[in-house]
């Protein structure tokens, strides 16, 4: 594609993009750090717990967590590792399937997982949905979903995600 091919963005659809990677960037430190200061936890630790608590027995595929997170395995497994050290997720066989690895959340990590979320919720509601307009956060949570579907269908690499 050539320059002159380009649809450039116009100069409201530059600042608006500029003001969605500036404020998602933000907003994201500003969550990990509230839950780390308070919590000793980042957000993806946080997130792999929500998973783990949203799941039948608090137990998920290792691969399951990295395709629902959009995160690399090896990734995963990395965090995983730290969680398991500090007592909040053990690892063991997939019942069924000796294969694949299971990350189950422990007692220590419900309990973390109870603590944390106010701080978390607290934080998104103070830094994200109390701050504009209950019409402007829904068309920017329709938006994001058409931007989701959009990719999610253009791209097989997102087939676990559907």
């Amino acid at each position: 594609m050539t320059g002159s091919e380009t649809r450039w963005l116009d100069a409201d659809q530059q600042q608006n993009w500029r003001a969605f990677i500036v404020g998602s960037t933000l907003l994201m430190d500003t969550l990990d750090r509230e839950l780390r200061q308070a919590h000793g936890v980042s957000m993806a630790e946080y997130e792999i717990l929500v998973r783990l608590s949203e799941s039948p027995d608090r137990t998920l595929r290792m691969a399951e967590i990295a395709d629902s997170m959009q995160h690399s395995r090896s990734r995963v497994t990395h965090t995983v590792s730290r969680m398991e050290k500090a007592g909040l997720i053990r690892r063991e066989a997939a019942s069924g399937d000796k294969r694949g690895v299971d990350a189950v959340m422990t007692p220590e990590g419900w309990a973390l997982l109870e603590a944390a979320a106010h701080t978390h919720v607290t934080g998104v509601r103070e830094h994200f949905v109390d701050v504009a307009p209950r019409a402007d956060f829904d068309a920017m949570g329709r938006v994001m979903n058409a931007v989701s579907d959009q990719l999610l269908a253009a791209n097989p690499c997102f087939e676990d995600i559907r």
